[in-house]
């Protein structure tokens, strides 16, 4: 197969065990799996070409939900119709889903004992600099001039000292991205993750390839996918309340997490704040700490990092206890299944239904200069969250306590290794384990 001629086309069933590698393998967090759908669907497989790559990317920046899930599901849709869609998806979720069920159960049972406390207080400052990580490496790409790097800092300035809410934000984004593409279209003219400018030889879905027949636009099979979509939330949903009543764990849990999916934008770091605000604050559901400790599990497995959710279910489900204490584990496991289905369900909608309205606007600065914008502005709210993290990490107690300086130093050893040697993340979280582990055993105290 030389450059010039383009592979043939997965099957089925090929398509399949690659979505099932991505999903036991996509470490990193949504830069990192991004980085490996790159790799395999562009580079290697030459499935897709870079500019059909960029442009799917670019919409599932726009949705609210895990643009790499999403990203997933769209290029599935793209090969091989709705269930090849389906198949992506489910499969970017499920190997997840069901190891952060077993190490949410581990966590609940012996999270106490000082192996598994060490090894949380070596990670959680690792952490921090992963998100700080992730603000440099989607900044890098996306703030290329002065007027995206104003976007940038007002988003910052939005949600850190005004604390708007981030739909707010993000609709600000777009309305700036869309006037900066009407008068400055060349600072404006890419999407949200850059213009293509490599090639690497012809892809199954080329440039110039059209649209496969199954991803024209069709009012009739917009109203089956949403009519689809809507019996799918509304069933379990209705179950819910009928059975257990409004006011039940599991019926809030189903809300509030649909909520999370249709009104956060810009991917898992920008959801966290709003998840953190209603499952701690509001909610009760976990503790702050309890927080950390689930968004350390999720940068340490595979899988879209949003999938902290599953861990955030079953610690409110064995809290709130709803089968009783003997069923501890059976209550959490039923509950990180619950908010995980109304947590991704509007994603398969949204790729589903929108999928043939982004076929036919390739190119159009019209769609892609709202991207530049909310692009840029998560930015800077990935900026805040990184030092959200880093105060309950180093100030654990608070500013009126005495700062965690081991802490500190773990979390600036790892962003050093991570933003100035490139190190990879799963080897960053390894030895920061270790190192916590170390310094538990050593001074049990800290």
């Amino acid at each position: 197969m030389t450059p010039d001629t383009a592979p043939t086309a997965p099957t089925l069933w090929q398509a399949f065990r690659f979505w099932l590698k991505l999903g036991c393998i996509s470490f990193g967090g949504p830069a990192g799996q991004i980085a490996i759908m790159h790799q395999e669907l562009v580079e290697r497989r030459r499935w897709i070409s870079e500019r059909r790559f960029l442009h799917a990317l670019n919409y599932c920046m726009l949705l609210p939900g895990p643009e790499a899930q999403q990203l997933a599901t769209y290029i599935g849709w793209l090969l091989h119709r709705t269930r090849g869609g389906i198949i992506a998806g489910a499969l970017f979720v499920l190997p997840s889903l069901l190891l952060l069920v077993l190490l949410s159960w581990v966590y609940m049972a012996f999270g106490q004992q000082p192996l598994v406390a060490g090894l949380f207080y070596g990670i959680k400052p690792a952490v921090t600099a992963i998100v700080l990580q992730a603000a440099h490496r989607i900044g890098t790409r996306a703030l290329r001039n002065g007027w995206l790097w104003a976007i940038a800092g007002a988003a910052f300035v939005a949600i850190f000292a005004l604390q708007l809410p981030f739909p707010l934000i993000v609709a600000g984004a777009a309305l700036a991205g869309y006037a900066g593409g009407r008068f400055l279209p060349q600072a404006f003219k890419t999407g949200g993750h850059g213009a293509a400018k490599t090639s690497y030889g012809a892809a199954v879905i080329d440039d110039a390839t059209p649209p496969p027949p199954h991803a024209g636009f069709r009012w009739s099979r917009l109203a089956l996918v949403c009519g689809c979509g809507a019996l799918l939330w509304l069933a379990p949903m209705a179950l819910l309340v009928l059975t257990a009543g409004w006011h039940h764990t599991y019926t809030q849990m189903a809300w509030f997490f649909t909520k999370a999916a249709l009104l956060t934008f810009g991917g898992a770091y920008a959801v966290l704040p709003y998840v953190y605000q209603g499952a701690v604050v509001n909610f009760g559901w976990l503790t702050p700490p309890q927080m950390m400790d689930g968004l350390a599990l999720g940068e340490t497995t595979p899988g879209p990092l949003i999938m902290v959710v599953a861990f955030v279910g079953f610690v409110g489900g064995w809290g709130q206890a709803p089968f009783g204490a003997a069923q501890l584990p059976l209550a959490g496991a039923v509950a990180a299944v619950l908010v995980t289905w109304f947590t991704f369900l509007p994603s398969f909608v949204f790729i589903l239904a929108g999928g043939p309205l982004v076929e036919a606007t390739r190119d159009d600065i019209s769609f892609t200069a709202p991207l530049t914008g909310i692009t840029a502005a998560v930015v800077g709210v990935i900026l805040n969250l990184a030092l959200f993290f880093a105060w309950h990490v180093v100030w654990p107690t608070g500013f009126g306590g005495s700062p965690d300086w081991a802490a500190a130093l773990i979390a600036v050893g790892a962003a050093v290794a991570l933003l100035r040697y490139k190190q990879k993340v799963p080897q960053v979280i390894a030895v920061c384990a270790a190192v916590g582990l170390l310094l538990k055993l050593l001074a049990p105290s800290l």
